[in-house]
């Protein structure tokens, strides 16, 4: 039987407003593929990042391109090939897998030597604002053992500490997002070390970093805009100790499996990441994230409502995925 292919754009609220170095937003849009198949159907959802220069029309149109490649039996290797990384692959592929778990009936954990896979700790995102104000979000958090802030403007010294005495059991990760500058990295980075911080997340510029390679670590540093498939990685050596694979970036479960298992080779550190997304996002994120040493799929937990089914989240631990919602 032919395939058949449908492409959803959908809102799905956020609980308050999600605030980040480059802006500010109040609902994540998501894009969804269903492809079915002999009675069964697989779906992935991405989430286009302007960061990227993509919209949610261009993604749509970029799917809609491949319609006819999909319907005719198009498969995840070809894809690699077809499409360049991005939200729009990672719908496709995400689909692909899940339609291949579907129509074989042996899960994806299996599928990619995640036997038995494992609830993890992700980490809390507290969205950038005033010192006070983070610290205000801090405490409401205090128990959670993982929390990312993020910071990435003047003033980031006065978040550091505030946020870290508003919760002084957690892990903190910081997150710049590309809002620090070669005058202040070196600071920053020395006094993120004073207080007890446990990662800081692309400090610069993707493309801007060099002065990385010069300037000690004091707190390890993981690049996140400045990697997105497995090709970029030689070029990192020298500049970051970790890096963080989202799916939206590399384009799909496919490549992110490519791009974890060369950052291992390398001796990178891993953190799995995502955008503001549902469960139906995160779910095979969750899956390429065990044995991973930071993991930050929250999305589903800084909405207002979230997919049915969805992800199983006791506080900060996310259980791996039922099949009925992925894989």
């Amino acid at each position: 039987m032919a395939r058949v292919i449908s492409v959803e754009a959908e809102r799905f609220p956020i609980a308050g407003t999600f605030t980040i170095s480059r802006g500010s937003k109040t609902e994540a849009e998501v894009i969804t593929v269903t492809i079915g198949e002999n009675g069964h159907l697989g779906r992935g959802e991405c989430v286009p990042y302007r960061r990227y220069g993509e919209t949610m029309e261009g993604v749509h149109a970029a799917i809609e391109a491949m319609r006819g490649q999909i319907i005719g039996g198009i498969d995840r290797a070809a894809l690699l090939a077809a499409m360049p990384a991005g939200a729009a692959r990672n719908a496709i592929d995400c689909a692909l897998w899940d339609l291949e778990a579907k129509l074989s009936g042996r899960p994806v954990a299996d599928a990619i030597g995640a036997v038995s896979p494992k609830a993890l700790e992700t980490a809390y995102t507290l969205s950038l604002a005033e010192p006070e104000a983070m610290a205000a979000q801090a405490r409401a958090n205090a128990s959670r053992p993982l929390l990312k802030v993020k910071i990435g403007g003047g003033n980031d010294m006065a978040r550091i500490r505030a946020v870290t005495e508003a919760a002084p059991q957690s892990r903190i990760i910081l997150d710049a997002n590309e809002g620090w500058t070669d005058d202040n990295v070196e600071a920053n980075l020395a006094f993120a070390a004073e207080y007890g911080i446990a990662l800081v997340e692309q400090p610069l510029p993707a493309g801007k970093d060099d002065i990385l390679r010069r300037i000690a670590h004091p707190v390890p540093v993981c690049a996140d805009e400045s990697v997105h498939e497995a090709k970029n990685l030689e070029a990192l050596v020298g500049l970051y100790d970790a890096v963080n694979i989202k799916l939206d970036k590399s384009g799909g479960l496919t490549e992110a499996l490519f791009l974890r298992d060369r950052a291992l080779e390398l001796g990178f550190g891993i953190m799995v990441g995502c955008m503001v997304g549902t469960s139906l996002a995160m779910a095979p994120a969750v899956l390429l994230a065990q044995g991973a040493d930071f993991v930050d799929l929250d999305g589903p937990l800084l909405l207002a409502r979230d997919r049915e089914p969805g992800l199983v989240y006791q506080g900060s631990l996310v259980s791996s995925p039922d099949r009925a919602l992925w894989g």
